[in-house]
């Protein structure tokens, strides 16, 4: 039997997980995680072959948690299953180590065929997440040892405090760095994460549940 553990914000997703996998005995939902900090701290009392990982987790979020987990459990088979289908996501959580990327929505089929190619070793990607990777990315440096894929810790504190609707003053307060300096940090986000916006800002930070 092939024991998952699903991380997800949201803990009717593990219920519908093991609902859609009722036909696959073989394939058994063992425990459920709504935050980073749970998953990590299960696996430390769990034996799962599987982890089901979203990038959406609240305080500790999916990319962090995946780095994480990557440092604590370096044998452990995970496969990302998000809404995001942007390659910041689909890069991020495979650069960190996932072993596949499977986008939410899909049918029961391809749920299955995703977790079987995982178990086998080989790397499952949703044909949409596919489409976004083929597209490439122009400003992002994703580097397997990078201290992040394509944001600077600097442009991570700047786009959250953005998403908290502080102004460029109170950034410049918060994190005692001049004005000018906060627009250019939000320049470079903006350019590396292909938004127009600050908008666009607000909204990665949501996705992740920075904010």
């Amino acid at each position: 039997m092939t024991r998952i553990f699903i991380a997800d914000a949201i803990g009717l997703v593990a219920d519908g997980l093991r609902y859609r996998l009722a036909d696959h005995p073989d394939l058994c939902v063992m425990a459920h995680a709504s935050t980073g900090e749970e998953l990590l701290d299960g696996l430390t009392r769990t034996e799962v072959d599987l982890v089901m990982l979203d990038v959406s987790l609240p305080v500790k979020d999916g990319i962090d948690t995946m780095r994480a987990l990557r440092r604590k459990f370096p044998r452990m088979l995970v496969l990302a299953y998000s809404e995001l289908v942007e390659i910041e996501y689909v890069n991020s959580m495979l650069i960190e180590g996932a072993a596949g990327y499977l986008l939410k929505g899909g049918g029961k089929e391809e749920l299955v065929e995703a977790i079987r190619t995982t178990l086998a070793g080989g790397r499952y990607i949703s044909p949409a997440a596919r489409e976004s990777v083929a597209k490439g990315y122009a400003h992002c440096d994703k580097r397997m040892d990078g201290e992040y894929i394509g944001l600077s810790l600097r442009e991570r504190e700047v786009i959250r405090l953005i998403a908290q609707e502080r102004t460029n003053e109170e950034i410049g307060s918060i994190l005692h760095i001049s004005e000018e300096t906060v627009k250019t940090h939000r320049k470079h986000a903006m350019n590396k994460l292909n938004v127009r916006t600050s908008a666009g800002l607000v909204k990665y930070a949501h996705d992740r549940r920075w904010v």
